[in-house]
């Protein structure tokens, strides 16, 4: 039943996927219809292999488990900002549209765990779209839910959207090899952000507005990241004070909070410099880019045509690459946008969970 757990503190150990402690997840964060809903707390690595503790939820359906145990979905969630009271197990409530996601996954039989991302709600700046630390979250949240409940099965899929989906295709990218013990099968990412490292390098002083939902934000939560994760380069000096302030105000405020300040500022008003020189590029394309070959999983890439947050070309030619690549990868392209692709693919993306969870 939900909320008759109590809070524990697990043994600690130093290897990534351990259990520090698990508890129960507060009802306004819940999901109907489960008969588990557990905040976890447990060890994983920044992308330098740096340890550090993240935490997530775990959900369980109701009902009993199949003998060979609950097939696991790791959800990916996308953007809700940087500081700790962004985290989803924290204080900000789930969206109509993943609690719809999330249930839907629940009703096939699926449990779900869903990783905070490293320094979302836990220790250290949660750094945006640092595929290779929230990889190594999604995976190890998995190591650590199975620890938390037994009866969850090894067999698992990943599954994200936006920011999620970006952190879905990197953790494909290292599933198998960083959890061998576990039975990876494969990966659903919709509206996932791609060729990002190509994309920022046209900013330029005064770069005209190009009409994309939430840019000015998305950059400075992106940049902050990198700032965090890159000292050494001055990332500073690429900036305005107005941009200064922007990546000042993307550590600490939540995605809605930070879209309303972005309002009174253009994305051409951010860069000092064009984004082409000096050291810049090379940092992106280390921080951002997704891998366009290396899978051993199938791939479902699904993308709405009127997404004006991700536009469409950036998953466009990802997809070209991995099929050049030789990835089996599956590219769906909706009449949706960037939120609703999401119930949009539905239909195929349910069945494709399934035959992967049937091999």
């Amino acid at each position: 039943m939900i909320g008759s757990h109590i809070a524990t503190a697990a043994p600690a150990g130093p290897e990534p996927g351990a259990l520090v402690s698990v508890g129960s997840l507060p009802a306004e964060l819940s999901l109907p219809g489960v008969a588990v809903a557990e905040k976890i707390e447990y060890r994983t690595q920044w992308r330098s292999g740096e340890p550090t503790v993240a935490t997530g939820a775990l959900f369980v359906p109701e009902g009993d488990a199949p003998d060979s145990g609950w097939p696991v979905v790791a959800w990916a969630h996308g953007t809700t900002g940087v500081g700790d009271d962004c985290s989803l197990t924290t204080r900000t409530p789930r969206s109509d549209v993943e609690k719809m996601y999330l249930g839907h996954w629940l009703d096939q039989g699926y449990a779900v765990v869903a990783a905070d991302y490293p320094g979302l709600g836990s220790e250290g700046l949660h750094r945006y779209l640092d595929g290779k630390s929230a990889a190594n979250s999604v995976v190890d949240s998995v190591r650590a839910a199975r620890a938390a409940d037994p009866s969850l099965s090894d067999s698992w899929v990943v599954i994200g959207h936006s920011q999620g989906g970006h952190a879905a295709l990197h953790t494909a990218h290292i599933a198998t090899s960083r959890a061998p013990e576990l039975d990876f099968r494969g990966t659903v990412a919709t509206g996932a952000p791609a060729n990002l490292e190509s994309a920022f390098t046209l900013g330029v002083p005064g770069f005209p507005d190009p009409g994309l939902w939430g840019l000015v934000s998305f950059s400075g939560y992106l940049f902050s990241g990198v700032r965090d994760a890159y000292p050494d380069v001055d990332i500073d000096s690429y900036f305005t004070p107005a941009g200064q302030e922007i990546l000042d105000q993307a550590e600490v405020l939540c995605y809605d909070d930070l879209d309303a300040v972005a309002q009174s500022v253009s994305i051409g008003d951010l860069p000092a410099r064009p984004m082409f020189e000096g050291e810049l590029p090379a940092v992106l394309a280390d921080y951002l880019a997704v891998p366009t070959d290396g899978y051993d999983r199938p791939i479902f890439l699904g993308h709405g045509i009127h997404d004006v947050m991700v536009p469409i070309p950036l998953s466009a030619k990802l997809a070209s690459d991995m099929t050049a690549s030789g990835t089996d990868v599956d590219y769906r392209v909706y009449m949706a946008g960037h939120f609703t692709a999401i119930e949009r693919s539905m239909p195929d993306t349910t069945p494709f969970v399934a035959g992967l969870f049937a091999q």
